[in-house]
């Protein structure tokens, strides 16, 4: 392999690895606005839940329900409605692997 043919590719992973860490950030940030309630990483003080190590599939029906109004709230169904569902599946990600 030519010289700059490698440079390229080792270019083209270098962004590639950079997108990746840039998307896993992004989540980051997305699950932070649930510290509030939720705690850090999903750990939460008594009297809420705690998202750290929760089934994926749950979290994301929970928020899916909250999102589409079959499941009341007082504030999830409006948090809920500021994210795409594929954000929330994201996010539901997130906190499954998260440790308890």
């Amino acid at each position: 392999m030519k010289t700059r043919t490698k440079w390229l590719v080792a270019g083209t992973l270098c962004v590639s690895a950079l997108g990746v860490q840039a998307q896993v950030n992004q989540v980051r940030i997305w699950a932070a606005a649930c510290a509030n309630c939720h705690g850090t990483e999903g750990r939460a003080l008594e009297g809420n839940e705690t998202l750290a190590g929760k089934d994926k599939d749950e979290m994301v029906q929970k928020l899916m329900d909250f999102k589409s109004g079959r499941k009341p709230a007082t504030i999830m169904h409006q948090i809920s409605k500021g994210y795409s569902d594929e954000q929330l599946m994201q996010i539901s990600a997130y906190f499954a692997a998260q440790k308890k």
